[in-house]
């Protein structure tokens, strides 16, 4: 279980948000909504320890995250809307050296399987630089296809994604929290999905 306890983020002299509360346990499913600028990616941050909150804490089964640090972090898969993607990787070496980094090892066959579901299997070998926008988001997404963590800390991740990737990652993350895994997903767009729990946090301007 995951605790968010009273936190605050100020950045500059403005504060994005305060006293924000919520917890979640296996099959939670969270939504954060909000304009631009309105703090969900310094929340995801917080969330996976990149961002100290102002005040407030974070609880990862009852301890904050910062004393169970290892534990924790072996139990998150992050993916920024940035994604995080290494130029000079292939497909294949990005998506295992992303794995070694979140505490895992994945083996060349399993990296092969990820790309191929995610539609990636004929640029296996191809560096990262020479993949088109919406196929440099969706090898960021294979690491959900490969993750073991139990919670999932998702950034825009539909964005440049078409119809059929954005269908692929709804179910990806659906499946995640009916085995009862977390998540928790900044977006723009109506995603529907059968959590055990849902709860959406509208962030203000």
């Amino acid at each position: 279980m995951i605790e968010a306890c009273g936190l605050e983020c100020i950045r500059g002299h403005r504060v994005l948000f305060s006293n924000l509360s919520f917890s979640m346990h296996p099959g939670d499913y969270v939504e954060l909504r909000g304009p631009n600028g309105s703090g969900k990616t310094s929340l995801l941050r917080m969330l996976c320890g990149l961002l100290p909150p102002t005040s407030g804490a974070i609880l990862w089964r009852g301890e904050p995250i910062t004393a169970v640090r290892d534990e924790y972090l072996s139990s998150v898969t992050y993916v920024g809307h940035r994604g995080a993607v290494k130029d000079e990787l292939t497909t294949v070496e990005n998506l295992r050296v992303s794995s070694a980094l979140g505490g895992f090892e994945l083996s060349r066959e399993e990296a092969r399987d990820a790309l191929g579901r995610m539609s990636l299997g004929e640029q296996e070998h191809f560096q990262a630089r020479h993949l088109s926008e919406g196929q440099r988001r969706r090898l960021a997404l294979a690491r959900l296809v490969a993750s073991r963590s139990s919670l999932w800390l998702l950034d825009e991740v539909m964005t440049s994604l078409d119809e059929a990737a954005a269908k692929s990652i709804t179910s990806l993350i659906e499946a995640h929290v009916s085995r009862g895994g977390m998540a928790v997903l900044s977006t723009h767009h109506d995603v529907k999905l059968g959590a055990r729990t849902f709860r959406r946090i509208e962030l203000a301007a």
